[in-house]
């Protein structure tokens, strides 16, 4: 598992397409027994070099009602974006994933993490990418959905607090769905 991070940390492959330059950004250990797939690092993330080291971390370790010290560990929790490296900026917010990184990484990854018991699924990427063709309609209804995927996933969507307009609409996910996702991951870690 060493070797396989540094080679994913040394990994240049769409250098031409990032704007900040490549800084891949992954956590991974075999006694892992959650992995949390996310979209891509934002600029924050890029300079620091720490998953989640922003607003967004912040409201996901509220969401899976875990501390700093659970999510950080390694040996607990993986933490996977579907792009490594920051993409750059779009009209409305960063852009997707680099699609190289999942197709060239992930499958690796994977084969190194065996004692996985749950996949927290973050946005419309990830959750396409491993649900495939399970998906409800749009994002919301798969979440509101995720009783069909559990145990194995569990799909969210991004906690960025530019979802704020999404959280209050949809009261139910904060309701339902975090209880749920606190008590697996207690249960988990």
């Amino acid at each position: 598992m060493k070797q396989l991070l540094k080679e994913i940390r040394k990994c240049e492959v769409c250098k031409a397409h990032l704007p900040l330059g490549p800084r891949p950004i992954v956590t991974g250990h075999p006694d892992a027994k959650i992995i949390i797939i996310g979209q891509a690092p934002g600029t924050k993330v890029h300079a620091t070099g720490v998953p989640w080291d922003d607003p967004s971390g912040r409201q996901l370790r509220k969401w899976l009602g875990i501390s700093d010290a659970d999510f950080y560990d390694e040996t607990k929790v993986a933490l996977v974006p579907m792009g490594f490296c920051y993409p750059g900026k779009g009209k409305g917010g960063d852009l997707p994933p680099r699609p190289e990184c999942a197709p060239l990484w992930h499958d690796r990854l994977w084969e190194k993490m065996l004692k996985i018991e749950l996949v927290i699924l973050i946005g419309t990427y990830a959750q396409k990418q491993y649900l495939a063709k399970k998906t409800e309609k749009n994002l919301t209804e798969t979440v509101r959905a995720y009783q069909n995927y559990v145990p194995r996933y569990f799909p969210l969507p991004h906690p960025s607090p530019r979802n704020r307009f999404w959280l209050s609409k949809n009261p139910w996910f904060e309701e339902e769905v975090i209880s749920d996702l606190k008590e697996r991951m207690s249960d988990i870690i």
